[in-house]
């Protein structure tokens, strides 16, 4: 607030208050990991907004959910290497004995596990798949 960054200090308020919004509705105090996935849930959202405002040519708009990705990932646990993310795969499909795409689902339910917050699930689904299928 001192620094005057006002765009930084409504996007810390919008993240306590879906915080504060889902222990409410759930009648429970969040834990870091149900943090994270409140963070997640709001970064997809911009995510979607993004696309939405580019799509109706309201660059204005987008940028402003742009800014506000970036201050919500800076309270995201370091992201994970693509390489480092391919090996987990690799070794999460051994684990399991996957041998096709039938067997996606028991994949990603061990993986996300693993990655909560440290991957974007949607990148790794996709990854996940290609290597089922090939």
């Amino acid at each position: 607030m001192r620094a005057k960054e006002t765009a930084r200090l409504s996007t810390i308020r919008l993240l306590l208050a879906g915080i504060k919004q889902r222990e409410v509705d759930e009648r429970i105090e969040l834990d870091d990991a149900q943090v994270l996935s409140v963070l997640e849930k709001m970064i997809k959202q911009r995510r979607e907004s993004i696309a939405q405002y580019e799509k109706a040519s309201r660059k204005d708009l987008a940028d402003v959910e742009k800014a506000e990705i970036q201050v919500l990932a800076g309270y995201m646990p370091a992201q994970m290497s693509e390489a480092d993310v391919e090996k987990l795969i690799q070794s999460t499909i051994s684990e399991t004995g996957a041998s096709g795409a039938k067997d996606m689902g028991k994949v990603m339910a061990a993986l996300k596990a693993k990655l909560a917050g440290k991957a974007d699930m949607g990148k790794v689904s996709g990854l996940v798949k290609a290597k089922l299928s090939s």
